[in-house]
């Protein structure tokens, strides 16, 4: 059996995993379900395997023993802010929850951290005070505002 990567991201789901990886899919552009396990038995887990964005994921949907928690996250650099308002629409849409700081939980209880690449750029920013404002910035969003982080990566600075 061959298997696309050796290391890989694996959520653990009570139920509905695979309709949780069907969504994702949907949603990441660059990605799709690769395999789905069944050992046939109602109360035995399903495994889902499936790519996102490149990278490979599995969900195994096991039972109520474990819950998914904010301390493990999908980050995804959006190339700009309408992948940024795409990604986040879609996954706060039917139940998902809005965060701070680009985070947010989807209807499944998965957390998500949507970024836009320009964010990063701007916390790398060789002037501190740069820095230091964007971050102040981001720290009173929800979903990351591209405009806004500009805005503040420019207070201050002398054009001439």
């Amino acid at each position: 059996m061959e298997h696309a990567s050796k290391v890989r991201t694996c959520l653990w789901f009570s139920e509905r995993g695979i309709d949780a990886a069907r969504e994702y899919v949907s949603i990441v552009p660059d990605s799709r379900i690769d395999a789905v396990r069944d050992s046939g038995q109602p109360d035995d887990p399903m495994i889902v395997e499936f790519t996102l964005a490149g990278a490979p994921m599995v969900i195994l949907t096991a039972g109520p023993h474990f819950e998914l928690t904010p301390a493990a996250s999908i980050s995804v650099l959006a190339d700009d802010q309408e992948e940024t308002d795409r990604l986040w629409n879609a996954l706060t849409d039917r139940g998902g929850a809005a965060g701070r700081c680009g985070w947010l939980t989807d209807r499944f209880g998965v957390s998500w951290q949507i970024i836009p690449k320009r964010l990063p750029d701007l916390l790398a920013h060789s002037d501190a005070g740069v820095v230091q404002r964007v971050r102040e910035s981001m720290m009173q969003m929800g979903k990351i505002e591209i405009a806004a982080l500009n805005a503040a990566a420019e207070q201050g600075v002398v054009h001439g």
